[in-house]
């Protein structure tokens, strides 16, 4: 039971900081091309998660986990940061952040699929009570949303989904921060080469809020959101844990608000509410 706890409070941290993703992503892509800012977010990480590799000595993967670690860096550190970046050209950051209500049975299905979980049948009655809540939020307050946009999203949920648990079964044998460190560095030099290859022509016209955004997305977003977020899976389960994302849209609404000032519905707080309450039920069924 102890163990279960530390996972959720570490999965609902992870899940905080993966908050500022979208907001984060849409304040940078004012100032650089949705390619240069997947690749160098990720060549950034990568190198962190290097430096930390090294210095704590980190024993390598085998050869068997190179599977594993390619499927996690196809999902979350191409997949799903390059497809938000091009989702996020066609629609605002509030409208993409309610595609992330679907995350939570993405990762459920594809930890029974990847991670051999076997969830209680309340448990999907309570899984989908809180994505129809999030999804059906999101068609009353959205407003019309750019089909090329939509479509980027939901490819973005699956191969999120599939990234979370891939990564989370792989962490309980190689750590949480070891797993998202090591997938970096595998996709490191395909990055690097795309970075190179779609850098700005000029760094003067860039301002300091996409830097920001960048920075945010590089150190947070892609190594230190992940460190909690595998923890938390890992030791809580992928399938329950994962209701946590739930939650996400919630957050990242109210930051979208603040810092980007976007229109943030009223009902968001009434949708809370009942999403909490349906990762209640998820977690006593998981």
């Amino acid at each position: 039971m102890q163990t279960t706890s530390k996972g959720w409070g570490s999965g609902l941290l992870g899940v905080v900081i993966f908050s500022g993703s979208l907001p984060a992503t849409r304040i940078a892509v004012m100032g650089f091309s949705p390619w240069f800012l997947t690749s160098a977010r990720a060549v950034i990480a990568a190198a962190l998660g290097l430096l930390l590799l090294r210095a704590l000595r980190e024993k390598r993967p085998s050869r068997g986990d190179l599977v594993s670690l390619s499927i996690v860096a196809i999902g979350v550190v191409l997949g799903f940061p390059l497809l938000t970046a091009l989702a996020l050209q066609h629609i605002t950051s509030a409208q993409s952040i309610m595609f992330i209500g679907l995350l939570p049975l993405s990762t459920a299905v594809f930890g029974v699929l990847r991670g051999a979980e076997r969830p209680q049948p309340a448990f999907w009655l309570f899984s989908g009570l809180g994505s129809l809540a999030v999804a059906a939020f999101a068609l009353l307050q959205g407003g019309a949303i750019a089909i090329e946009g939509a479509l980027l999203m939901v490819g973005a949920i699956l191969l999120c989904g599939l990234g979370y648990a891939e990564g989370a079964a792989l962490s309980r044998r190689l750590g949480g921060w070891q797993v998202i460190s090591w997938a970096l560095a595998l996709a490191m030099p395909v990055m690097a080469a795309i970075a190179a290859a779609t850098r700005p022509d000029s760094w003067a016209g860039i301002a300091a809020p996409a830097w920001i955004g960048l920075a945010y997305v590089s150190v947070f977003s892609m190594l230190v959101g992940f460190v909690f977020w595998y923890r938390g899976l890992a030791l809580g389960g992928i399938a329950g844990v994962g209701q946590l994302q739930l939650l996400q849209p919630f957050f990242g609404l109210a930051l979208a608000g603040l810092l980007l000032h976007e229109p943030v519905a009223w009902t968001m707080v009434l949708v809370t509410v009942l999403v909490v309450l349906c990762v209640a039920g998820a977690k006593r069924f998981a």
